[in-house]
């Protein structure tokens, strides 16, 4: 079994956010694949799957994105989980728009929703990092990561969330690798070529 934990604001004010991202990525892993169950739980919304030979329970923190970590430890304890059977999806600011990188373990570079789940249940989960590229100035990144994407970005963020659910098996068998380098490479075969870092 493995936790897909979505990190995002909630509600419908924080929907189309660009600190959104990872909700948006594990709801497209929900719309592809056929959901056995879905309901309110662990202060925010479960869902329930089969992803390849592996149960996936889905996660999206129903408080805000810096006490993320409340949630994400009331799955983990519930269902007696690793750290290695916990997978975060999350924005990240230090690689380009529409690429994604993935580790475990490491810094949280300021992102508050990852310092909530490491202060809560240790730092070496398995974490999905979506590119959202950087404003170029420190002072900006809030009101960037707080705002909608673009219109023009729309298209990158809704292939990339559907790429990724295409992908996301590749986790279950963890092909971490193997999963970045599909995920990029359909993003670079999509059209979304990189162009100063951003697609």
């Amino acid at each position: 079994m493995l936790l897909f934990v979505g990190l995002g604001n909630p509600g419908e004010r924080y929907a189309g956010n660009r600190h959104n991202i990872g909700f948006m990525a594990v709801q497209a892993i929900a719309k592809r694949y056929a959901i056995f169950s879905r309901h309110r739980d662990f202060q925010g919304v479960v869902a329930e799957t089969n992803l390849g030979y592996e149960r996936i329970m889905m996660l999206w923190p129903g408080t805000q994105m810096n006490r993320s970590g409340i949630a994400v430890a009331e799955a983990k304890h519930f269902y007696k989980l690793s750290l290695s059977q916990i997978v975060v999806f999350h924005d990240e600011l230090e690689i380009p728009f529409g690429t994604v990188r993935v580790k475990r373990g490491g810094g949280n570079a300021g992102h508050k929703g990852l310092r909530s789940i490491s202060e809560h249940i240790g730092n070496d989960y398995r974490r999905v990092r979506l590119g959202i590229g950087h404003p170029g100035d420190k002072k900006l990144v809030e009101h960037y990561v707080l705002h909608d994407f673009a219109k023009a970005e729309r298209p990158w963020v809704n292939a990339l969330c559907r790429i990724v659910a295409d992908s996301a098996v590749l986790l279950t068998e963890k092909d971490d690798i193997g999963f970045e380098q599909r995920v990029n490479l359909e993003m670079y075969a999509s059209g979304f070529v990189a162009d100063e870092g951003r697609f």
